[in-house]
């Protein structure tokens, strides 16, 4: 299969918003693909190529003089063996090899090829097919009930081999995948709503428990081997020694956890989630301690529970965990759930999640079944500049470079704004012909990829938090940062400071 059969799937794909439409353009790609091609394909439409970090970045990409090939000759299996070379570079001279694959493979691809390589290689490809959407692909694409297909993903953790089972496999392929310890499991996910009380009226009776601003981990045990993973299913083991004691401590001789974990300071608060999170990167010293709270449980000694309801699962979970249990309730009333709410926020945490107790566990699309609660901050920012879009978006002013006002001058010069972050969600197609139209009348410089901008358009902005950041002056970036509205009501010297942001991290 040509590289650039992939390139036009995906921009029709980032055309259109129907799901549909989507599935069915994924659908015949994936028909016309070859066995051999059916994992390097759906790494790249996954933006997680299938050799995992390939030690890129967006400098090393963007900073390339190449000229492109006017023509296109690459194939699937071409872009595999260079991306197998880039994981592969390492030790003495391995940025020196990277920079030449790189180049090389570049001046093989079209400027649209390289466009798709690039981001996929940085995780933003941005097409509007997530798993989800690629997995219903997969089912119409081998004629298999989606059912099928989402339970072997989830079973087997790995989109990819799913989908070449489910294309290349025998008809009893799919059904034969099962929960094994050791295996890591794609995780259910929670859909959202504005209240405990909103929640609960879609799940009905629900065990209401502290949503905690962790890292969600799973954790496998078969007496005294414990595999710890991320949520990505990353395997960080080694990195959690503390969570490894905690499971092999437990009265189990095979489990499969699901929970959470984070750091808590002296006074028994949750430290802010970075530094949760550094005990995932790199190897560093381990001067913070990690706690699991552990929500859900998918096996015990032999016995498989994700087709228990949650109530089972729970009981199970209460004798095998304890005291790690995640802390909560199981009601139907209103005020209960509102009470538990209260008591997650006031301990610190980021507010609860709303479980039905009849529920079985199953991953993919964000069902009804697990619905999150939290509080939504929003913040007066800056316009500091934007990025060209890509896919549905090519041509359009996209992605918000967004600043927060410097009030005494710990940054910068008093009444400057400094960078906190960057955001394309929210952005209405209405929105996206408004910024295109609007944004050159206050530019200061443009490239090829973005536009710098006077800091004057006011937009207000919904965010999860902060979090503490090494990319931006201020050492701190926005969580999940989306647009609620431009507020031409607001001039720059109203918007919100890096000084509250900050303080956030104390919050």
């Amino acid at each position: 299969m040509k590289l650039s059969e992939l390139v036009e799937a995906a921009e029709e794909v980032a055309a259109t918003s129907s799901r549909l439409a989507k599935i069915e353009t994924l659908a015949a790609l994936l028909r016309r693909a070859d066995a051999s091609e059916i994992l390097p394909l759906a790494g790249l439409l996954l933006a997680k190529p299938r050799q995992g970090r390939l030690g890129v970045g967006w400098r090393g990409l963007t900073s390339l003089d190449i000229t492109h090939a006017t023509e296109p000759t690459l194939s699937i299996a071409d872009v595999d063996h260079e991306l197998d070379a880039l994981a592969a570079a390492s030790g003495s001279g391995s940025a020196a090899a990277r920079t030449a694959t790189l180049g090389g493979l570049a001046s093989r691809a079209t400027a649209e090829e390289w466009d798709l390589l690039a981001r996929a290689m940085l995780g933003e490809l941005r097409t509007g097919a997530l798993g989800g959407v690629l997995l219903d692909a997969i089912a119409k694409a081998a004629g298999r009930p989606v059912g099928v297909v989402r339970r072997a993903a989830m079973l087997s953790g790995d989109l990819g081999e799913t989908a070449l089972l489910a294309l290349t496999g025998n008809p009893e392929a799919l059904e034969q995948v099962g929960l094994m310890v050791g295996r890591p499991v794609l995780p259910m996910l929670a859909s959202t709503a504005a209240t405990p009380t909103a929640a609960l009226e879609l799940t009905g009776r629900a065990s209401v428990e502290y949503k905690l601003d962790g890292a969600r981990i799973q954790v496998h045990r078969r007496g005294d081997d414990v595999s710890v993973y991320t949520r990505s299913l990353a395997d960080v083991t080694h990195r959690v020694p503390e969570i490894v004691e905690v499971v092999r401590g437990l009265p189990a001789d095979e489990l499969i956890l699901d929970g959470e974990t984070l750091s808590l300071d002296d006074d028994g608060a949750p430290r802010p989630f970075q530094e949760t999170m550094s005990r995932f990167g790199a190897d560093v010293a381990r001067t913070v301690a990690l706690r699991p709270w552990f929500f859900d449980l998918l096996h015990v000694d032999g016995r498989d529970l994700i087709d228990e309801p949650l109530s089972v699962r729970l009981a199970e979970l209460e004798r095998v965990a304890g005291d790690w249990r995640m802390p909560g309730t199981v009601t139907d009333d209103a005020e209960v759930a509102e009470q538990v709410s209260r008591d997650a926020l006031a301990a610190g945490h980021e507010g609860v999640v709303v479980k039905a107790v009849d529920s079985t566990y199953t991953a993919g699309r964000r069902g009804k079944s697990w619905v999150k609660v939290k509080p939504v901050l929003t913040y007066d920012l800056v316009v500091l500049g934007a990025e060209w879009g890509s896919g549905r978006r090519r041509g359009w002013l996209s992605n918000l470079h967004l600043g927060a006002r410097d009030a005494d001058g710990g940054f910068g010069e008093p009444g400057g704004f400094v960078m906190v972050g960057k955001t394309f969600k929210g952005l209405t197609d209405e929105l996206l012909r408004w910024q295109t139209d609007t944004f050159p009348q206050y530019e200061e410089s443009r490239t090829p990829y973005a536009m710098s901008m006077r800091p004057e358009l006011v937009v207000e902005i919904a965010i999860d938090g902060v979090q503490r950041s090494p990319r931006y002056p201020g050492g701190i970036a926005l969580r999940f940062a989306r647009v609620k509205q431009y507020r031409p009501d607001k001039t720059a010297a109203e918007a919100d400071t890096i000084q509250a942001l900050r303080a956030l991290l104390r919050g």
